[in-house]
């Protein structure tokens, strides 16, 4: 029996086993989030609060769980459910009082570090990349080439914004405005939750809010990370070396799993999977990634 295979089986039995025969051992419950937040179909399941809620709330409410520790290892995506996942695990670090320690991966950026920011502490690999604190939107312009096709662009709307910004038709500068002025209020949002949670550990750098990102060696003298280290060795160090990591995930159906369905049962169409596909590796490439 190998040595992992021995673990697990010690850690299977240990809640039946008498007190006086049980290894004693600190838990510390661990949830995975990782991917494009809020970019999916059915058979890309997307980052969202409804994905991760129930891995969450399992990990809070271990019996005797010192702390929760949050690996995240995602390059953004929706703001909107970056900002409800960081709140779900503030309110259940409030709500049980066990602190939270965060652990990036390859990258939290824009959104994943919005997620980070929900740690009490921060912990990443040196050549993490952290950051990006800012707001993108992104398309392209359709209406030369269809013009060139002879193809005519029908739409009827009730209301002069309506199709505000339809790539089917000439861009508009009062249209680039008004979403200028949205993602100037999303980015305002962004930087007064990074300072709530980061406080004066954040430096005065002129670059820290203008969407650019680092390596996590940068980022720990900017105040973006707080120390350097991998969650095994970090979690040893303040617990020591019997130590359970017990991942908490989310269970899935087995007929949905045969399936390839998602929660609803809804078969992705080929467009629709191919258009999330490229749209969540553009975020990842632009971290080199």
């Amino acid at each position: 029996m190998s040595l992992s295979t021995s673990a697990r089986l010690r850690a299977a039995l240990r809640p039946v086993l008498p007190e006086r025969w049980r290894t004693p051992s600190t838990v510390v419950p661990v949830v995975r989030i990782q991917g494009a937040i809020g970019i999916g179909t059915p058979f890309r399941p997307a980052v969202t609060l409804s994905s991760v809620a129930g891995p969450l709330e399992k990990a809070f409410a271990v019996e005797g769980a010192k702390e929760v520790a949050v690996i995240v290892n995602s390059p953004g995506g929706s703001p909107v459910q970056a900002h409800l996942i960081c709140r779900r695990i503030r309110q259940l670090a409030e709500e049980t009082g066990l602190p939270v320690t965060i652990v990036v991966e390859d990258v939290a950026a824009s959104g994943g570090y919005m997620i980070a920011c929900a740690g009490d502490e921060i912990v990443a690999d040196p050549s993490s990349i952290v950051g990006s604190i800012g707001v993108v939107s992104a398309g392209f312009g359709f209406d030369r080439a269809i013009e060139r096709l002879g193809i005519d662009r029908r739409l009827y709307t009730s209301g002069e914004n309506k199709a505000i910004l339809d790539p089917f038709q000439p861009e508009k500068a009062e249209d680039v405005e008004r979403l200028k002025e949205i993602q100037r209020e999303v980015h305002e949002h962004f930087i007064a939750l990074v300072k709530e949670r980061r406080g004066a550990s954040l430096s005065d750098d002129a670059e820290l809010f203008t969407g650019a990102f680092w390596t996590a060696s940068s980022g720990l003298a900017l105040g973006l990370v707080d120390r350097i280290g991998d969650l095994r060795s970090v979690m040893r160090e303040r617990w020591g070396d019997k130590v359970e990591l017990r991942l908490m995930t989310k269970r899935t159906p087995l007929l949905k799993r045969l399936m390839g369905r998602g929660a609803e049962g809804v078969e992705a169409s080929l467009p629709d999977e191919a258009m999330a596909a490229i749209e969540a590796r553009a975020l990842w490439s632009r971290f080199g990634l």
